[in-house]
């Protein structure tokens, strides 16, 4: 069901020096900041050959890694996102496996303007989940 590794995800607590180390000091190729609103936060991806960094900032006290944020004034890996053809087949079979979706069972669109669902960490090995439809 799924396919390749579309990103990791790092909560920063500074997005600016974040991006900064892997770009100036990895030499990565990285993104402009973008706004997610519906998401809670900011994204920076750094480009990688085989796949990309997602950079996250909270946008607003609401947002969703704030709390992730405080429990870890450092920062932190947040969730890996795989790529899946079909995200309601992915999400249909996932539920039928009694894998559970965090909030809504519908899908809404990321970062890169796809579809996508979080999955529960304690039902993947303690690891929060990300789906995309590629």
């Amino acid at each position: 069901m799924i396919g390749k590794l579309n990103h990791i995800a790092i909560v920063v607590p500074d997005l600016s020096a974040a991006t900064a180390i892997y770009r100036d000091t990895l030499g990565a190729d990285v993104s402009t900041p973008v706004d997610l609103p519906d998401h809670g936060v900011t994204t920076v991806f750094v480009n990688l050959p085989n796949t990309k960094i997602e950079l996250l900032h909270p946008l607003g006290e609401n947002s969703p890694v704030a709390k992730f944020l405080a429990n870890n004034p450092s920062g932190g890996m947040h969730h890996v996102c795989y790529e899946v053809d079909d995200i309601y087949a992915a999400r249909d079979k996932l539920l039928e496996d009694g894998a559970r979706v965090l909030g809504s069972p519908e899908p809404k669109n990321g970062a890169h303007g796809k579809p996508v669902l979080f999955l529960h960490p304690k039902d993947f090995c303690g690891t929060l989940v990300e789906i995309e439809q590629v």
